[in-house]
């Protein structure tokens, strides 16, 4: 059972550049995979097993009623939430989950009406289910960013057959992109024509598991895992081919080379990749008042390592100039990371036991 936690002193962590405290706001949660932010301040909190539940004031909710049954198997679940833009006026947020039909298991977005009391979903409706569905529990993606123009980018793995990531009609290995009625936007790239699904994007991702817009500039992130290294971070882009797995800068588990290379033409090349895996999870772009230390930085979640990364990125070009590791083993796996209204820093852990963190700054802590 989701539970707070005792009294908890803070601890106090030094940084590169400014010294953060870590406080655990909630914990006892199942695999906690997904949060977002209301407009009054409360997190919305998915547990991969199936339950959506909110945090506010200090008091953390049972299962809201009206979730859409999730398939639990693998990496599947209840994965992400995201509000609509109009949030604060309509209440509807978004789902993302691994559901099961006739042919195995897939992902599928849901968009619903959130009660004013956060009790319950309403008006529930399944908007999207991928086209192609497989047995295994692998690569489901699938993380959900809102545009400005109030369409819903999310993402799917591969499903752990690599050569779908290459085919354009097939909705595995992909970013994609639809309105809010789940309709395929009319400037995507096949939205009139045959030569691709219409919902898709970008493709050749193998399994992005975070994702988030630039709230300044708009720019479109994405973080994917590789296999045995190359994990990446790319700018999804319309119609552009992010190579998966033609080329990689990793390996096959079995040390075997992928591929033609870590380059070939026609294939987009990433912003940044690892070698070895930090096994990524949730990413954010930091815009907030109270680290502007970190303005306009990537922050990345990552498991393997259990840890989170800030990307220093140049204010002009966008390119990598360096990276810290924070908190490595300190909290377990790091599944998630968003950007309170206030600035400060939520993060969520992937364990039976999972926890809320959040990172604020410490009183007169400037490094």
């Amino acid at each position: 059972m989701a539970t707070l936690p005792a009294a908890h002193a803070r601890d106090t962590v030094p940084t590169q550049k400014v010294s953060v405290d870590v406080e655990v706001l909630a914990s006892g949660l199942d695999h906690p995979w997904g949060l977002e932010v209301l407009p009054d301040g409360a997190i919305l909190i998915t547990e991969r097993s199936g339950a959506l539940r909110l945090l506010r004031e200090g008091a953390l909710s049972g299962p809201i009623s009206g979730v859409p049954t999730v398939a639990a198997r693998g990496q599947g679940g209840l994965l992400d939430v995201a509000l609509a833009n109009d949030f604060a006026q309509s209440r509807i947020l978004f789902l993302s989950y691994s559901t099961r039909g006739d042919d195995g298991l897939g992902t599928a977005i849901a968009r619903a009406r959130l009660s004013e009391n956060g009790g319950a979903l309403t008006d529930v409706t399944e908007i999207f289910r991928m086209n192609r569905f497989s047995g295994n529990g692998r690569h489901f993606g699938s993380r959900i960013a809102v545009a400005g123009d109030n369409t819903i980018y999310f993402t799917i793995g591969d499903r752990g057959d690599a050569d779908r990531a290459q085919d354009w009609n097939d909705h595995a290995g992909a970013v994609l992109r639809i309105n809010p009625d789940g309709s395929a936007p009319a400037d995507n790239p096949f939205a009139q024509s045959s030569a691709g699904a219409s919902e898709i994007w970008s493709k050749g991702h193998r399994n992005a598991q975070g994702m988030t817009f630039d709230p300044k500039s708009g720019t479109l992130y994405a973080v994917e895992h590789g296999a045995r290294g190359g994990d990446e971070v790319n700018l999804p882009r319309r119609g552009l081919n992010f190579g998966w797995p033609v080329i990689s800068y990793g390996r096959h588990y079995s040390g075997a080379e992928i591929g033609v290379g870590s380059a070939a033409e026609g294939y987009e090349q990433p912003l940044h990749y690892w070698d070895p895996s930090i096994a990524p999870g949730g990413m954010a772009v930091y815009r907030g008042e109270m680290f502007p230390e970190w303005d306009g930085d990537l922050l990345v979640a990552a498991l393997k390592f259990q840890l989170l990364v800030r990307l220093d990125l140049d204010d002009e070009s966008g390119e990598v100039l360096g990276e810290e590791r924070l908190f490595k083993g300190d909290y377990g796996r790091i599944r998630d990371v968003i950007v309170a209204p206030d600035g400060a820093v939520l993060m969520a852990t992937d364990e039976g036991d999972g926890e809320i963190l959040r990172l604020s700054r410490t009183p007169d802590g400037g490094n």
